[in-house]
């Protein structure tokens, strides 16, 4: 049952089940598969079939799936499913610095910045990192490059997100669009306050999230893992753990 609690003792009931279809997908899948019965009717299978493809597409996209959130307080979790592609030491971009007249930001000081690129293939409805307050939500217009590319953090579609935690600490992550992807969703606002694992925005079809670690905290990733939205940690605050993994 969804907001029941489970622990690694075995206590709490889970089962599988076909994950819904968030509304944002609904008409378009609506719209595919209308368009689907229509060409069937008129005896198009050339491209009634197609489309019907297209709609079961759409549908896997949009796919809304429920998570088992860890409640630990001091973990920040991965806030999108895919894959480990970036993990560098950069300053945080602007929109996450103090802004005029505002002492909140992240500063200047080169942070470590984890790049999670999702294919068209992964769930992409993002979840907050961490529990706290949304302190700032900035919507930048750009281009449409390749999401896995370093550039694209600068060049591309992107959204910026900055949580404050009860204790202060902040944890900033940005919505970047992707070659496919062309419209970054918001479902929070500033001023919200966010549950760990909370839905908070989609990138439609193909897209990257970034997410800036507070300064003393390493991932506890590695290039090339696959991370589970609202489940798989990405660091502790705090600690900086050394880690080394082999292709295989």
């Amino acid at each position: 049952m969804p907001g029941e609690l489970v622990d690694n003792q075995g206590k709490g009931v889970v089962g599988w089940s076909w994950p819904p279809i968030h509304a944002e997908g609904r008409k378009f899948a609506l719209l595919t598969g209308f368009a689907s019965l229509a060409t069937a009717y008129l005896a198009w299978e050339t491209i009634a079939w197609p489309l019907a493809f297209v709609t079961l597409g759409v549908l896997a996209f949009f796919r809304d799936p429920q998570r088992s959130v860890p409640q630990a307080s001091n973990v920040i979790l991965a806030p999108a499913d895919g894959l480990v592609t970036l993990i560098q030491k950069v300053p945080p971009p602007a929109e996450l610095r103090n802004a005029d007249g505002d002492a909140l930001g992240m500063g200047e000081t080169p942070l470590t910045r984890v790049s999670i690129f999702m294919s068209v293939f992964d769930v992409h409805i993002n979840r907050s990192p961490v529990a706290g307050t949304i302190r700032r939500i900035v919507y930048i217009p750009g281009k449409f490059l390749n999401a896995d590319l370093d550039k694209a953090s600068e060049d591309n579609e992107r959204q910026h997100f900055l949580v404050e935690r009860s204790d202060g600490v902040l944890v900033g992550f940005t919505q970047i669009a992707g070659l496919v992807a062309r419209r970054i969703v918001p479902f929070a606002k500033p001023g919200d306050i966010v549950a760990a694992g909370q839905r908070v925005g989609l990138i439609r079809f193909g897209s990257r999230v970034d997410v800036y670690l507070p300064a003393g905290t390493e991932p506890r990733v590695l290039l090339g893992q696959k991370t589970i939205a609202g489940e798989s940690v990405l660091a502790e605050i705090g600690a900086a753990p050394v880690l080394e993994g082999v292709l295989q």
